[in-house]
């Protein structure tokens, strides 16, 4: 690579080299102390003299500079797309803004480069991205983000070859057990930060019990890591809600499989039982399948909260008119007081200027995007060699900053893994103005003073033009 006073941005779509792509390594065989990496490539179908052991991160120019690589993988084509609509924004931002004079570490400054890899919705497609990452680019650090089909296996194959990695967009449960944490199995080299379980929780119920309904709660969980992880038996939604006085009405099967193209049986159940509430995790795609046929069916239940498929408004337009007054989890919104500590924007000012770069409005997944880069270029600078992965894995742990989406801290918390750092959480309900849909925060049940609500509060569903 020649060297350039600017970072570089890469995204070449040529083929992952063999080998971890193909199969998945996960938590659970993970020693607690050290790594028996032969171990984890058996697992995957490898052998260990099929993958070297990744080498040092970086590389140099014809005049000996060191280059900083950071990896990122996020899923920008595919369904769920929607996650990385932002990504293309925030990696040429900064890059033309904090990262163009470089990075500075132990006294000198390195030029960086930025390489971008799509998981395309896909794990193994995802694994992949990280196998490329790590043996053909040798980057330094890998970051990734938005939903555990991306992040787990990205992480697994970090944590496989000491490779430090920071990820978000999922809930902690889903990353953290999804992979095969217990409370005596963390992780050495992987870290993550996002709202968890019971934080999505306590801010649905703050919302539901703004209205008078019979308590019944009709649920939709896909069989994957985020339907498996709302649906768990001692730490999900099911413990917590009949603890809150509300009965749980679970079609049979219990959990559906992605891409599911019927949902009558779903939609008789509830009907059936009279709930109220109708709630879950699915993806844009299967809500749109399942809502069409449920309003064709006549059935209106009075709320619909939904994690992963209300998130974005490019979902909400999938709707139409029957979006009006549906709800999610806010992560993230211009109203947030925060500031980033690359740029010193505020989150207004980097929703705006999204918003002039791209003609789009703001999405959720802009924050966090952007505080990625902040968190590991906090990491990187605090080491005193950026050929030391584990003084970067360390440095990682050691995060203690605060960014475009708040606070973030790996230090203890209670119940929280080591290798997890947990965000704030509101929750959000959308209105239609005319023909674009807003996201109005109408609970804030931690009564965070950064994160302002507005509006009325929930309101019941109403299709808009009723």
């Amino acid at each position: 690579m020649h060297r350039s006073d600017h970072p570089t941005i890469s995204s070449d779509d040529s083929p992952a080299p063999s080998g971890p792509g193909g199969g998945l390594v996960t938590a659970a065989s993970l020693p607690s102390a050290r790594l028996n990496r032969r171990r984890l490539l058996s697992l995957a179908g490898l052998s260990a003299a099929a993958i070297p052991l990744a080498a040092c991160g970086g590389s140099s120019s014809s005049s000996g500079q060191r280059t900083i690589k950071i990896g990122y993988v996020s899923p920008q084509t595919g369904s769920l797309n929607p996650f990385g609509v932002a990504d293309s924004f925030v990696v040429g931002a900064l890059s033309s803004d904090h990262f163009q004079h470089g990075l500075s570490i132990g006294g000198r400054t390195y030029p960086v480069q930025i390489v971008v890899r799509d998981s395309e919705s896909d794990r193994n497609r995802a694994a992949d991205a990280a196998s490329t990452l790590i043996f053909k680019d040798k980057v330094d650090i890998v970051l990734v983000g938005s939903t555990p089909d991306t992040t787990n296996p990205v992480s697994d194959l970090c944590e496989a070859n000491g490779v430090p990695c920071i990820s978000t967009i999922a809930p902690w449960q889903s990353w953290y057990f999804g992979r095969g944490g217990t409370a005596q199995q963390t992780f050495q080299w992987t870290y993550h930060f996002f709202w968890g379980i019971q934080d999505l929780i306590n801010v649905y119920l703050s919302m539901w019990n703004e209205l008078e309904t019979n308590h019944k709660v009709g649920v939709l969980w896909p069989n994957d890591a985020d339907g498996k992880a709302f649906a768990d038996a001692a730490s999900g939604f099911p413990p917590a809600l009949r603890a809150a006085g509300y009965e749980i009405v679970s079609p049979d099967p219990a959990q559906y499989s992605n891409g599911a193209k019927d949902f009558g049986a779903a939609i008789n159940t509830f009907k059936s039982a009279n709930v109220d509430i109708i709630t879950g995790v699915p993806g844009s795609d299967d809500f749109k399948t399942f809502w069409t046929q449920a309003n064709q069916a006549g059935f209106f239940p009075k709320v619909v909260t939904m994690a992963k498929a209300l998130l974005f408004p490019e979902s909400l337009k999938l709707l139409g008119l029957s979006g009006n007054h549906l709800s999610t989890e806010v992560w993230w919104s211009p109203q947030h007081h925060y500031t980033s500590s690359l740029t010193n924007q505020s989150a207004a000012e980097l929703a705006a200027a999204y918003t002039r770069s791209t003609g789009d409005v703001w999405v959720q997944t802009l924050g966090f995007v952007h505080a990625l880069f902040e968190v590991a270029a906090d990491a990187l600078t605090r080491v005193a060699d950026p050929d030391d992965r584990a003084g970067i894995a360390r440095a990682i742990a050691g995060t203690n900053k605060s960014t475009i989406v708040g606070p973030i801290s790996f230090q203890a918390q209670p119940g929280v893994p080591r290798n997890v750092a947990t965000t704030t959480l509101a929750g959000g309900m959308w209105t239609l103005n005319g023909d674009a849909y807003n996201l109005e925060i109408v609970s804030n049940p931690t009564r965070n003073k950064s994160i302002p609500t507005s509006g009325e509060g929930l309101m019941p569903y109403q299709p808009a033009g009723t």
